[in-house]
């Protein structure tokens, strides 16, 4: 702007001074129509159109080709703070470029980087998050938050915004689950891993997740307030996922309105709605009628959002704001495409390397076989954006061995489809490539390319023009997609084997295939639901196994590329059904093996994905995620030694699932997840990851043993890289409680450092760590808690590979005993069977058992006068009672309180006469029926 019309543009005024002369100028329709994520144009005083969103997980995605980096599972595997906020330097650029291209489209508001903690590995979106540790995660997303949005002291280069908050790792059910998660696993666990970001890294946006947490919408839920704006001082603004805020009617049936919804979601601090834009103004009018929202309410969400739009320099001239000057050079540009090898080549994992199976000498080998349905793909996932171009295993096997002879097979099978009635096979009619049962010669047919991706997902290729089979919009089955891509993954087919050896075919979404009057293959419509599937032989006219055998044989060396399409078996809306590699590609595995005992695998995936069987036999294998345009690149320089690999397991590769509790199991505590409380033997340890480089760990030197509360742990390490071979390795910390009142983590991560070693070389490490680092939420006094006592300082290669441990003595700490003479929430019990945590309408959380007997414990209760009564906060839709017990669940009988019917939305105080004797002891709360228990207290 040429001249400061207004206050609001003047750049010398107060930031905050500036905001609000912004919002006094707007009228209230105005307002409203600035709370949607697209912004309205206010033209009248300069304000542009604004648009809140555009997705930048791994690269710009959906704006047009953009730079791609490895998926954030991947980047996470690097370990490598500095280089995660190049990449988001990188991404910044490119929002910037694009946005100056149209800034009433491509806005500077980035959806990224997901901060979920991935409990679980079964989640559908693993691609997306950090991994399963708080420490990792933090560090990592807080560096990736300060390259996205610059280190300028006054502007912004573009906005990070942190999801989904909080406690989302599933995806069935999400917009109706609640998760069940108390005090220590939240303040621990789940909270721990978003705090950094806006601590440190000064995150200016945040979204809130679909899930309920403890029976509360999240975008409800008070943790929002309280701690995201509250104690963390968040000084952005906090955004609705799409379709979540009107989700609270429709899914959660939490509110009757979409007016109440609205109004209290505002007011629970959603400062933009992504909802569609004139039913969301609509709404909010609606509730302003009903005097269920204010015109403050309003003002406050804006002051956020525009708070946030000041300093991505809208309203300023451009000469001050450098980041103004980005321009469309930087998308794409060699120094990005430079920065994804670089990240691609971090991320790789190097999980077994048996008697030095690799690296690979390419001077010495003069055939190899790439086999496997990874090994000519670099796929995209669903955030991925549009790739500039993709770099394949194959293609970058055969660029490193230039010269000599590389063969490949996909050990897929080439098939022909013939109807099992009349024999005729099945061809494609039209442009549109349909698919119909067209020819009496069989030979005649199409070849399909068949990729069986595991359980029910399979992928047919014409190869007489390289598309996918898909479903179009009018049911029928066209060979026409150029990639399996899409919300609806619509080239997903089920081939179900029938009794008699013919195969019927199913769409993506369950429907039979049939063959319609005129021959062409058609879902069964709606109405037809039990339409019988036309049955159809396979006829294989290669099959891709025996391929893939021969060219093994042939080979001095093969390598076996399996893993996962991101789009397939695991993805947004949907969790995995296993964790373990399809059988179909172990098989191929284990007859490539079989021919050549010279075989390394390489794993390209979204996720963990276990297979025993190649971790007992196969001498060498490779991890990578998905790692975008430079796939192949990366893959050949491991593998030939040009890279020394130095990734690390962001999460723990477990051997079967058999060792996860169910997935809707939020309590990594009592349910033994992730390292920090699984006592079983892993696959793959957390932070596992071997290297070329041989480092050794020589010693640990403590500055101080004995330590007060204020107090820094100091220590060093040496490292010496006594083999030939450069490399990077990654010091991890750990730390480990020795004398606790409560169960605490086996170890738990609290510093890392990647360094590079040259051969040769040795290396002093230096970590500090604040001793309130060791503190852990104790829930008697609601508060973090040092404990007295002696701790465990660890270091080594992963969590399963200490090398070398120290022991340091805190004065700290002693919890007391339990007062519960005072007001105790039920939440904050000690142990618990059957229950989870459920909403209390009178304010906080309740217990609620899930079956007769389902009991809490509280431990350490101190009753120095005893109890004569017992008061309790309950309530109950049919009835039920709450026996109060002492030593065990099954112990002596204190109390019982009968919990008369009512309904959930009614909350009564009831007391029962108790018989408890002077002293200490352990107190258990035992259920029967249907009762919601909130808090308690006893009477003397």
């Amino acid at each position: 702007m040429e001249t400061a019309t207004y206050p609001f543009q003047q750049t010398g005024l107060p930031l905050n001074e500036r905001v609000q002369d912004l919002l006094s100028r707007l009228t209230l329709d105005e307002k409203v129509s600035l709370i949607p994520q697209y912004q309205a144009e206010i033209e009248r005083l300069g304000i542009g159109a604004y648009k809140h969103g555009t997705e930048g997980a791994h690269g710009i995605s959906w704006l047009g080709k953009a730079t791609s980096f490895p998926q954030p599972v991947g980047l996470a595997c690097t370990w490598n703070p500095e280089l995660l906020k190049q990449v988001g330097s990188a991404i910044g650029d490119e929002a910037r470029a694009f946005y100056k291209k149209n800034p009433t489209v491509n806005g500077l508001t980035l959806w990224a980087p997901t901060v979920d903690m991935e409990r679980d590995p079964r989640w559908g979106r693993t691609e997306e998050a950090y991994g399963e540790d708080p420490e990792l995660t933090g560090q990592l997303s807080t560096a990736l938050v300060k390259g996205i949005q610059g280190d300028h002291p006054v502007y912004l280069k573009a906005v990070a915004t942190l999801k989904h908050f909080l406690g989302n790792n599933n995806e069935i059910n999400r917009g109706v689950d609640s998760s069940s998660i108390d005090p220590r696993n939240l303040r621990e666990y789940y909270l721990e891993a978003f705090k950094p970001a806006f601590k440190e890294g000064g995150a200016q946006s945040m979204m809130t997740a679909y899930n309920s947490l403890n029976g509360v919408p999240v975008i409800l839920h008070p943790a929002v307030m309280d701690v995201v704006k509250g104690e963390w001082e968040m000084d952005g603004f906090i955004v609705s996922d799409a379709g979540d805020l009107f989700g609270i009617v429709k899914d959660h049936k939490y509110y009757e309105s979409f007016a109440r919804s609205m109004a209290e979601s505002i007011k629970n601090g959603i400062d933009s709605v992504t909802e569609e834009t004139a039913e969301t103004i609509k709404v909010i009018h609606e509730a302003l009628a009903e005097g269920l929202l204010t015109e403050e309410d309003l003002d406050r969400a804006l002051f956020n959002t525009f708070r946030v739009r000041f300093r991505l320099g809208e309203f300023d001239p451009e000469e001050g704001n450098p980041y103004t000057a980005i321009d469309d050079s930087v998308i794409l540009s060699k120094a990005h495409s430079e920065l994804s090898l670089e990240a691609a080549k971090q991320s790789i994992v190097l999980l077994k390397n048996e008697n030095g199976a690799l690296p690979l000498n390419r001077q010495e080998l003069s055939k190899v076989a790439v086999i496997g349905p990874l090994a000519d793909e670099a796929f995209r996932d669903w955030y991925s954006g549009t790739l500039a171009y993709g770099v394949t295993p194959l293609q970058g096997v055969t660029k490193k061995l230039a010269g000599k002879q590389v063969t490949f097979e996909s050990g897929d099978d080439r098939i022909i489809l013939t109807s099992a009635d009349g024999g005729q096979a099945v061809g494609m009619t039209g442009e549109d490539g349909r698919l119909a049962v067209l020819y009496d010669a069989p030979e005649r047919g199409e070849l399909f390319r068949h990729t069986a991706w595991g359980w029910t997902a399979n992928t047919l290729e014409a190869t007489s023009r390289g598309q996918y089979v898909t479903l179009n919009d009018a049911g029928t089955l066209t060979a026409s997609a150029d990639e399996i891509y899409g919300w609806y993954v619509k080239e997903s087919l089920n081939l179900v084997p029938e009794e008699d050896g013919t195969v019927s075919l199913h769409t993506w979404n369950g429907k039979p295939i049939t063959v319609a009057s005129d021959g062409t293959l058609q879902s069964a419509e709606q109405e037809a639901a039990e339409a019988k599937a036309h049955a159809f032989r396979k006829n294989i006219v290669v099959n891709g196994v025996d391929a893939a055998v021969a060219a093994a044989k042939d080979a001095e060396v093969a390598v076996v590329f399996v893993g996962n399409h991101p789009l397939l078996n695991g993805k947004e809306e949907i969790d995995r059904p296993d964790i373990v590699l399809p059988e179909e590609q172990e098989n191929l595995v284990k007859a490539v093996y079989a021919a050549n005992p010279n075989t390394v695998v390489v794993i390209v995936g979204s996720y963990p994905i276990t297979s025993t069987w190649i971790d007992e036999h196969i001498p060498a294998v490779l991890y990578t995620s998905h790692s975008g345009q430079e796939l192949g690149n990366a893959v050949a320089e491991v593998l030939f030694g040009g890279y020394s690999p130095s990734g690390k397991l962001n999460m723990t590769w477990f051997r079967s699932v058999d060792q996860l509790p169910p997935l809707m199991d939020y309590d990594i505590i009592k349910g033994k997840r992730t390292y920090m409380y699984f006592d079983g033997e892993p696959l793959y340890p957390f932070g596992h990851g071997l290297s070329y480089a041989q480092v050794a760990y020589n010693e640990l030197v403590l500055k101080s043993g004995e330590l007060e509360l204020d107090g820094t742990i100091s220590l060093e390490v040496e490292l010496e890289n006594a083999g030939a071979v450069d490399g990077d390795e990654v010091v991890q910390l750990y730390v480990q409680s020795l004398s606790t009142r409560i169960k605490r983590p086996l170890k738990q991560l609290k510093g890392f450092k990647k360094v590079r070693l040259a051969a040769g070389d040795k290396q002093t490490v230096a970590f500090s760590l604040p001793v309130s680092e060791l503190s852990f939420w104790d829930v008697t006094r609601e508060q973090y808690c040092v404990e007295d006592g002696e701790y465990n300082i660890l270091i080594g290669r992963s969590s399963g590979d200490i090398k070398l441990s120290a022991k340091i003595r805190v004065h700290g700490e002693v919890v007391p005993a339990r007062n519960l003479y005072l007001p105790v929430k039920a939440e904050n019990y000690d142990d618990y069977e059957a229950v989870y945590l459920d909403e209390c309408k009178a304010g906080g959380s309740s217990v609620h058992p899930v079956q007769d007997g389902a009991w809490i414990g509280f431990h350490n209760v101190q009753l120095a006068e005893g109890a004569a009564g017992v008061e309790a906060l309950v309530s109950s839709s049919c009835g039920g009672s709450i026996e109060v017990r002492t030593g065990s669940p099954a112990g002596k009988l204190a109390a019982t309180l009968e919990v008369p019917a009512g309904g959930q939305q009614e909350w009564n105080t009831l007391t029962a006469d108790a018989e408890i004797d002077a002293g200490t002891a352990d107190v258990f709360l035992v259920f029967t029926g249907e009762v919601l228990f909130s808090r308690f207290r006893f009477t003397v």
